[in-house]
């Protein structure tokens, strides 16, 4: 298997916080300017696909959210999609 599909397979399983987690590890790597340029630019390729990973996972988390509405006499009345504008 080409590793570019396999990292990305590893980064699609991963759980929302578990990618955070990476991503975090990798932004201080980064950021402590220690990495030869060789690890850098793999390290900030890898940061960008659980970048988009845990972008998507929130959009996807907030189209599922749905927001209780209530009825004249304050009592839940059902209830609509979420509306973040």
């Amino acid at each position: 298997m080409d590793q570019k599909l396999a990292e990305s397979t590893d980064i699609d399983g991963m759980s929302f916080e578990a990618a955070l987690a990476e991503l975090e590890q990798i932004v201080r790597t980064l950021e402590q300017g220690q990495a030869p340029l060789d690890e850098s630019i793999e390290l900030y390729q890898r940061g960008d696909r659980l970048k988009r990973h845990c972008d998507a996972r929130l959009k996807a988390a907030q189209a599922r959210i749905e927001k209780i509405t209530l009825g004249p006499d304050g009592q839940p009345q059902g209830v609509d999609s979420f509306d973040a504008g």
